[in-house]
């Protein structure tokens, strides 16, 4: 077997995954093409407490020993909160745990991060937000093609009886869902 066959069965074996899958980007096997995007750490709280009105997906400036902690899960987005300071937007209260093979070189655990949006996002985004009973609450951190990100909404918050609205609601419709699928068993 001389070199050529070598080649041409390397050839083939490249051919067999995309090597560029669409608008001239490469392949990258360290970046999983199958799932957009994949959740690192959600905010549960932020759902239950507070009135969704729009949301916006931001890109986040990290620390490496943040990027390599984030991928190992370890982040907490419960107290979280953001506000825009000087015609950007900042993202407080988020706690990224430390990444051990940093040592001594690692991060802030609770530091102020910059979130990155475009000027015209920032207007939109700042206009509704600053209305009153208004806040800024990050729903979800995730990486989408190998980049840190943060779904950000404008959200209002609830009060006791609207909590126990939802609760009820969902249980009713948990009961539904019960009931059907012992419908649908016996059938």
């Amino acid at each position: 077997m001389g070199p050529e066959t070598h080649r041409a069965k390397a050839r083939g074996a490249l051919q067999d995954q995309p090597c560029s899958p669409g608008r001239g980007r490469w392949y990258n096997p360290a970046v999983k093409a199958a799932t957009p995007k994949s959740p690192r750490a959600r905010n549960k709280k932020a759902r239950h407490n507070f009135f969704i009105v729009d949301t916006i997906e931001a890109g986040l400036v990290l620390e490496g020993s943040e990027v390599k902690a984030l991928r190992q899960g370890k982040c907490n987005l419960d107290d979280a909160f953001a506000r825009v300071r000087d015609g950007e937007v900042f993202l407080y209260n988020m706690h990224i745990g430390p990444y051990t093979e940093a040592h001594q070189f690692g991060h802030d655990t609770r530091r102020t991060r910059k979130l990155l949006l475009k000027k015209r996002e920032i207007d939109r985004f700042l206009g509704r937000a600053l209305e009153k009973g208004s806040t800024l609450v990050p729903l979800e951190v995730y990486f989408k093609r190998g980049w840190a990100k943060v779904e950000l909404a404008i959200a209002r918050g609830k009060r006791q009886f609207d909590k126990r609205e939802d609760l009820k609601k969902r249980d009713h419709d948990r009961d539904i869902a019960r009931a059907l699928s012992r419908r649908r068993r016996k059938d």
